[in-house]
């Protein structure tokens, strides 16, 4: 992860500020909808960008496609936006805050498991990492919650969120919906360090490297080629930002 580079780029984006509030409502409408449309589409979700934004714009119904799907999507924007409310009124990170990012992933989907850590053992497909036993993942949670406070001011920002959602998958604290809520808590954290959210791409390549490179840190231990990966979505998003706010 080039640190210098998104140093650079994140005190380019500050002496911006304030940035301009039209610009502001355009990257946030243009960042909901990307970033719905592929953190879903990583979970298999079959909407395409331009279906994601008419059932989030217009309210629209896709033919041929599920009710889940739609759900998904609108479930998403709705844990958007608390997330961009806890960074509004610097709300702690917390278990609590965890457990409702989570609940808002899966409301109307699996109600009866939204907002819960899991109650049964769980085997990843196509993964070799087998998640600790369920009634060892309260304490692994309260561990991760201690460990995010005990490193919010030490590493840096982008390793920190990059960190956290390896952890929080490697833990796999629900029964469905951990890896869409692990990028709405990375972001969460990378928002409140004031960056842009990061936005994991589903196109193939980048879905396969995403995937790889949490097997590589899983498996042995090796981090690198996640935080990577994060590094360069967090230095697509600056240079974005940077771009329009200009």
């Amino acid at each position: 992860m080039n640190v210098d580079l998104l140093n650079e780029l994140k005190e380019e984006l500050d002496r911006c500020r304030p940035l301009p509030s039209a610009a502001v409502r355009n990257l946030d409408e243009v960042y909901r909808v990307e970033w719905t449309y592929n953190s879903n589409a990583i979970e298999g979700n079959t909407l395409s960008l331009l279906e994601t934004k008419l059932v989030l714009e217009q309210g629209l119904t896709i033919g041929g496609k599920k009710l889940r799907e739609h759900f998904e999507v609108i479930n998403h924007s709705e844990a958007i936006s608390y997330v961009q409310d806890i960074v509004h009124r610097s709300i702690e990170l917390t278990e609590h805050v965890i457990k409702s990012v989570h609940q808002l992933v899966l409301t109307n989907i699996d109600d009866a498991n939204a907002g819960h850590y899991r109650t049964i053992h769980m085997f990843i497909s196509g993964s070799q990492h087998t998640p600790p036993h369920y009634t060892l993942v309260q304490e692994q949670m309260e561990q991760l919650v201690q460990w995010y406070e005990e490193h919010k001011d030490i590493l840096h920002p982008v390793n920190l969120a990059a960190e956290f959602h390896f952890k929080f998958v490697y833990i796999h604290p629900f029964s469905d919906g951990n890896g869409r809520t692990a990028r709405l808590l990375m972001n969460l954290i990378l928002m409140k360090h004031g960056y842009p959210p990061a936005i994991v791409k589903a196109a193939s390549e980048a879905r396969l490297n995403y995937y790889e490179s949490l097997e590589e840190a899983s498996k042995n231990g090796n981090l690198n080629p996640f935080l990577e990966l994060i590094g360069d979505c967090v230095k697509d998003s600056l240079q974005r930002y940077i771009s329009v706010v200009k």
